[in-house]
C-alpha cells in the first residue's frame, strides 16, 4: 500500500497564500515611503540610505521593539484587523520619540496560525497607516505561519523601529530642573496596556460580550476596547521645534507615575495632580465592574494620559498652544520639585476631577 509523501502544505503551511498576502500589502507599504528608502518589499532586507544622516554633527540612533499584547485577541474576536497596526506603531515609535529622536523606519513581524491573505494585508494596512502618522517608513517585515502552535484564526504582531537624534539635543533626565512643568497629553483610551486585566474584568467578572452596548461609550464594548492607540511622535517633535523640552514620558505598562519616574533624575521628584483631569468612562467602567482599587488601576492603565512632556515653566504657554494647534488635548498636570524625604521619582496626589 503506497502512502502519499509529506509536504509543507500538508503540514499546514501555504506558501502561495503568503505570496498573495505580500502582493495585497504592497500598496499600503508604498504609502509609508521616505526619500531615504531604497527598493521595495520582497527582498531579504529593507534598505535605508544612511547618507541622509550626514547633516547631523553627531547622530545617535535610537531603537525600540514592542508588541500589542492581548489586545490582539479582541481584534480576532471582532474580526477587525486594520486598527491593531496603529497600536503597534504607537508602542514602538512613541518610545523612540521620548529621547527626542525622529522616527526613521520600522519592520514588523506577523505570526499567524493560518495565512488568510486579506487578513494579513489588513494588519499591514494598519501598520502602514500608523507609520504615516509617525512619519516613518515601513521598510520590511515577516509573516510566519505556525500551524499546530496557533489556531487557524490566531495571530500576534511585533515590530522594531529606528530613529535618530542629534547628540546635543538628546532629551532625558539630565535636562530636568526644579520648577519644570509636567504637561499631560490625553490618551485615546486604554491604548495597548493592561488588557489582561481588562479582559478578566469584562469577560470573567462581569460576563459581558463585545457586542454589548455601553451608554457611557456611545458604542459597543468591543468598539471602545479596540480604539487605536494615539501616536504622538510628530506632536512631540513639533514641541521640540517650537519650544524648549527637557523630557518626554510614554505612559505604557506600569502606569503614569512609574513611567514618569523613569525620566526624573536622582534628587528631584515629579508631582502629578489628579484633579487636573477626569479619566474617561472606560477607566471608571473597568474599576467599578471589577472592583479594582485605584492603586491597581493606576499601575496598570494610563488613566487618560498617553504621553507627558517636562518643560521649563516659561515654555508652558507655547507648548500648550502648539499641541492645541495640532489637535492634542493637553494641560499642565504637575511640576518637578526637590525630592526631600520621598523615596520615588514621581507620585500622584489629590483626587480626579469629576
Amino acid at each position: 500500500m503506497s502512502e502519499t509523501g509529506a509536504s509543507y502544505a500538508a503540514a499546514g503551511v501555504d506558501i502561495e497564500a503568503g505570496d498573495r498576502a505580500v502582493e495585497l500589502m504592497k500598496e499600503w507599504v508604498k504609502k509609508t515611503r521616505r526619500p531615504e528608502v531604497l527598493g521595495g518589499i520582497g527582498g531579504f532586507a529593507g534598505l535605508f540610505d544612511a547618507s541622509a544622516l550626514k547633516r547631523y554633527e553627531r547622530p545617535l540612533l535610537a531603537s525600540a521593539t514592542d508588541g500589542v499584547g492581548t489586545k490582539v485577541d479582541l481584534a480576532r474576536q471582532m474580526g477587525v484587523y486594520d486598527t491593531i497596526g496603529h497600536d503597534l506603531v504607537a508602542m514602538v515609535m512613541d518610545d523612540i520619540v521620548v529621547c527626542g529622536a525622529e522616527p526613521l523606519f520600522m519592520t514588523d513581524y506577523i505570526c499567524v496560525g493560518k495565512v488568510h491573505p486579506e487578513r494579513v494585508a489588513a494588519i499591514v494596512k494598519g501598520i502602514a497607516e500608523g507609520c504615516v502618522l509617525a512619519g516613518c517608513a515601513l521598510v520590511g517585515g515577516e509573516t510566519a505561519e505556525h500551524p499546530g502552535l496557533l489556531g487557524p484564526d490566531d495571530f500576534d504582531v511585533a515590530g522594531a523601529g529606528t530613529g535618530v537624534v542629534e547628540a546635543d539635543r538628546l532629551l532625558g533626565a539630565d535636562r530636568i530642573r526644579t520648577g519644570d512643568a509636567v504637561i499631560a497629553m490625553a490618551s485615546s483610551g486604554l491604548h495597548s496596556n493592561g488588557y489582561s486585566l481588562v479582559r478578566h474584568v469584562v469577560f470573567d467578572r462581569a460576563g459581558w460580550t463585545l457586542d454589548r452596548e455601553i451608554p457611557e461609550f456611545g458604542r459597543t464594548l468591543g468598539e471602545e476596547l479596540l480604539e487605536p492607540t494615539k501616536i504622538y511622535s510628530l506632536d512631540c517633535l513639533a514641541l521640540t521645534r517650537t519650544t524648549e523640552v527637557h523630557a518626554f514620558s510614554h505612559i505604557t505598562g506600569g502606569g503614569l507615575a512609574a513611567n514618569l519616574a523613569r525620566v526624573v533624575p536622582d534628587g528631584l521628584h515629579a508631582v502629578v495632580d489628579r484633579s487636573t483631569w477626569a479619566p474617561g468612562a472606560v477607566f471608571d467602567l473597568v474599576g467599578s465592574a471589577g472592583n479594582v482599587e485605584r492603586a491597581e488601576l493606576e499601575k496598570t492603565l494610563n488613566m487618560g494620559v498617553g504621553m507627558m512632556a517636562v518643560v521649563p515653566r516659561e515654555s508652558v504657554d507655547v507648548a500648550l498652544t502648539t499641541l492645541a494647534d495640532r489637535g492634542v488635548d493637553a494641560w499642565v498636570a504637575g511640576e518637578v520639585t526637590e525630592r526631600g524625604e520621598r523615596t520615588t521619582g514621581a507620585e500622584m496626589v489629590g483626587d480626579y476631577a469629576s
